[in-house]
């Protein structure tokens, strides 16, 4: 009997394996921006294993989508340019609205903003959001550029004059020119999604102005570890990252003090996008993990966690206050109103940003 049992037990044994595989989500998703505890809570609820990458630039995200077979189930592309292009593309499957039943909870005014390079919404939702802008360490650019400076303004690194004086204290720029030539075109009062010639010459000669005073241009993820530490003193980066950094500068309890500037002239709004790549092995479970996302408290949890604003509003209320009543984590209407979304630059215009960038970059 038992010889007989030994063929149906081998079999069994292949099965449990591929039913397991079957179990599991691979996600790619930026570094430090998701609640630990909302990925165990949804591996306990679902019993679908999470298999979790994260990566610190667009480009590096980009180059594994469109290599194809990336292997992941779950990415999140910034609204522009990358999930624009991948878009464009076909690189993304369209979301079943009927496997999301949360999606009711997001904010229709946000996902408006992005529908324009995703018709109807069809291919992601929006995870966080929130702003460009200067994360500084507020008493050395006071000691530096004088007690009565307006924090308010990039000002405070775009003009050659202050970059001199603060470059002692460390000076860092994040290396990302999709989001910081908008800015800088902001800045000058011109067009944050021109190609002319004359005005990426004008943002290049500002960015060169201060290149010599510039000590680093990294990855977000390493300015939020130098704004927390004191090894920065003014950094241009996302806002969630300065904030991060303030929370964590508190918890050290060294005496580092750091606000963000959300520039007057205009912030860059970005949004980050939960998607599913075209050839998701578990596209199921992609969605699963979406509409679980997509609930109040786990997006409160998640927005406690990473100081990032989420696209639930019904998740506010459960969000900590003193999170919740951070005009930087929120910015109030008339902020908000004078914010702008950055377009995808045509690919010959991309390719004069590419070069000014690297030109900036080798300080020459």
């Amino acid at each position: 009997m038992f010889r007989r049992l030994l063929p149906l037990l081998a079999l069994l044994a292949c099965a449990v394996p591929a039913a397991a595989q079957e179990r599991v989500l691979n996600v790619y998703n930026w570094s430090d921006y998701i609640d630990p505890y909302a990925v165990a809570r949804f591996t306990r609820e679902t019993g679908i294993r999470v298999r979790y990458d994260v990566y610190d630039s667009l480009e590096t995200l980009e180059g594994k989508l469109s290599a194809g077979r990336s292997g992941y189930d779950i990415v999140v592309p910034t609204s522009e340019p990358t999930f624009a292009r991948l878009v464009r593309a076909g690189a993304l499957r369209p979301i079943d609205r009927a496997a999301v039943p949360n999606w009711r909870n997001l904010d229709p005014t946000l996902m408006e903003r992005v529908a324009g390079i995703d018709p109807d919404n069809r291919h992601g939702a929006v995870y966080l959001w929130g702003t460009v802008g200067l994360g500084i360490r507020t008493d050395r650019v006071r000691a530096a550029l004088g007690p009565d400076v307006a924090l308010d303004s990039l000002d405070i690194l775009l003009r050659p004059e202050n970059a001199q004086r603060l470059a002692r204290c460390g000076i860092m720029v994040m290396d990302s020119p999709t989001d910081v030539l908008p800015s800088v075109l902001r800045w000058l009062g011109r067009d944050p999604n021109s190609n002319a010639a004359e005005d990426l010459r004008a943002a290049e000669q500002a960015l060169m102005g201060i290149r010599r005073h510039v000590r680093a241009i990294n990855a977000s993820s390493s300015i939020l570890d130098a704004l927390a530490t004191g090894e920065a003193c003014v950094a241009m980066t996302y806002s969630g990252d300065v904030i991060q950094a303030q929370a964590r500068a508190r918890e050290a309890n060294r005496g580092v003090q750091v606000g963000y500037v959300m520039p007057r002239e205009g912030a860059q709004l970005w949004f980050d996008m939960l998607a599913i790549p075209a050839d998701a092995p578990n596209p199921e479970a992609a969605q699963a993990f979406i509409n679980f996302l997509l609930q109040p408290d786990v997006m409160a949890g998640i927005t406690n966690h990473v100081r990032y604003p989420n696209a639930v509003p019904a998740s506010r209320p459960l969000v900590d206050e003193a999170v919740r009543n951070d005009p930087n984590v929120f910015p109030p209407a008339e902020a908000l109103a004078r914010t702008f979304v950055a377009g995808t630059p045509p690919r010959e215009a991309e390719r004069a940003r590419t070069r000014l960038w690297a030109r900036f970059k080798a300080g020459r």
